[in-house]
């Protein structure tokens, strides 16, 4: 038995994208026949095709764009039987969801195109809801575009919007709309805590939570509405008003609690800040290569070298990372390293985690000294919480101390040694920014689900402002209308009651195909 597939790859784009938060990771556009084919089918879209929505088949290239070993091309909508008997030898349709090796052929010409496999997913049993053919042909771009042209040559078939199966998907309540988000993250997931995440609010569990707030709202509203309509009669249960109280009170605590979790759901999807600092010649440029394995910042035995801000995305432990190298801080030092140590400062401010550095050889020195009273003890002195900076203290240049350890110097907060040389020290460090990433991203593997767009934070701060006005309201019918609102906040949350506007937002960065 064989289940329609997803698209784990980038696909192709149609519409402007937002800039891949790892470029390296992406996979080059490689031209030629296929994106012929492509420009051809829009051209054809746009005189006179039926709009997405409309009860149209729509195909596209659902795999990875390039050279491959098989390439998926997908059609959704009512004529996908059609298209498939037209292209294939047999004429008949394959048994549901099993794989049947078919040969394709040109419906104008006869021409064979290719041998495949192909498979049939009758509506409503099928991603989108719909029925669903799926053709895995060979991934030359020659075979690609042939089929592509085949399949615009039928008659109902229009190339497909980006993002149109997932939205078909949707309307048709195969997805709600964390779900569908989900998707998004899991398609563009770069990090192994992203892809836990993705997948965990794919597989619904955001939408269940939404749910199930929800209905408690509405057994609170009922309750509340019961007292307005049947307060006077003596068959009404007792202590009504007071069931809908605890139940708001109880909602409204974990309506906090997830959203003190706010930004650490939305650092896991974009990525925490972490800055490197401390120090001239303390070894932060060497940490940051090392720790993004390429060489990012030039390494030299000249303080001062590193004079501005040198951002890189990395993947570490599994999360995602903005890691920066900044310059050493120091006093006295002419304009242009002066504005290098501003900018380093302002970084600082920013940072969600402070990897501070210094030269564990020469801990005595003015600028170690000053480094620990004002970076270290200040970050150190903040009240511990989920919102506050954290910091790893470095103590770079093991490979230089005597077996004894660190001379004689200030008493040291809690560190970690480390030799950027040698890499002695370094899975030792790795493990330290694993527990303090999953600190400030949140651990998608054991903590609960979390808000990773600033959608979710908009609605969920919505309803809990709207409880606020319940609690506040002396008049009953004013508390019922508070319990609506934050209940609508909720719905909109998992896709009930949106507008196309918002839709849209959500559904215009999905490839081509998906």
């Amino acid at each position: 038995m064989v289940h329609s597939l997803t698209c784990p790859h980038p696909c192709f784009l149609l519409v402007p994208a937002s800039e891949p938060q790892f470029p390296h990771l992406q996979t080059p556009d490689p031209g030629g026949a296929v994106w012929n084919v492509r420009w051809a089918l829009c051209t054809r879209r746009s005189s006179g095709a039926p709009a997405p929505g409309s009860g149209a088949t729509i195909f596209a290239l659902s795999s990875g764009q390039g050279r491959c070993g098989i390439a998926v091309i997908r059609t959704s909508g009512p004529a996908s039987g059609h298209a498939l008997r037209i292209l294939t030898a047999p004429r008949d349709l394959p048994l549901a969801r099993h794989a049947s090796l078919r040969l394709l052929s040109d419906p104008r010409s006869g021409e064979p195109l290719d041998r495949a496999l192909v498979l049939w997913f009758p509506g409503p049993q099928s991603f989108t809801g719909e029925d669903c053919v799926e053709f895995h042909v060979h991934g030359g771009p020659a075979v690609v575009s042939g089929v592509l042209q085949a399949l615009g040559s039928v008659p109902g078939l229009r190339p497909a919007e980006a993002g149109e199966f997932t939205r078909r998907a949707f309307a048709n309540g195969k997805l709600n709309l964390t779900e569908v988000e989900g998707l998004a993250d899991l398609i563009h997931a770069e990090t192994e805590a992203q892809r836990r995440q993705a997948l965990r609010q794919l597989d619904g569990e955001l939408g269940h939570l939404c749910r199930g707030w929800a209905e408690t709202l509405t057994k609170a509203l009922a309750h509340v509405e019961a007292y307005i309509d049947f307060g006077e009669d003596d068959n009404l249960e007792e202590g009504v008003l007071e069931q809908a109280d605890i139940k708001v009170r109880a909602l409204e605590v974990a309506l906090g609690a997830h959203l003190r979790d706010a930004r650490r759901g939305q650092r896991l999807r974009s990525g925490a800040h972490v800055v490197v600092t401390g120090p001239p010649n303390a070894g932060k440029s060497s940490l940051v290569n090392l720790l993004s394995r390429k060489p990012v910042s030039i390494v030299s035995p000249e303080p001062g070298t590193t004079r501005d801000v040198l951002e890189t995305p990395v993947d570490l432990a599994g999360f995602p990372v903005l890691l920066s190298d900044t310059a050493g801080l120091r006093e006295g030092v002419g304009p242009v390293e002066q504005e290098g140590v501003r900018r380093a400062r302002e970084r600082l401010e920013q940072a969600d985690l402070i990897l501070a550095m210094l030269d564990a050889s020469d801990l005595a020195s003015p600028s170690s000294c000053n480094f620990l009273a004002t970076v270290v003890a200040s970050v150190g002195a903040q009240s511990p919480s989920d919102s506050s900076q954290r910091l790893l203290l470095v103590l770079n240049k093991s490979d230089l101390l005597s077996p004894e350890g660190p001379g004689p110097g200030p008493d040291l907060p809690p560190h970690l040694l480390l030799s950027c040389l040698t890499g002695e020290g370094l899975d030792g460090l790795l493990e330290a920014l694993r527990k303090e990433l999953a600190a400030v991203c949140g651990d998608p593997s054991t903590d609960p689900p979390l808000l990773t767009r600033a959608r979710h934070q908009h609605h969920l701060q919505g309803c809990l402002d709207a409880l606020g006005h319940y609690k506040q309201s002396k008049d009953l019918a004013l508390a019922a209308e508070a319990l609506r609102v934050a209940r609508g906040h909720l719905t909109r949350l998992t896709g009930g009651g949106g507008t196309e506007e918002i839709l849209d937002i959500i559904f215009r960065d999905f490839c081509v195909g998906k």
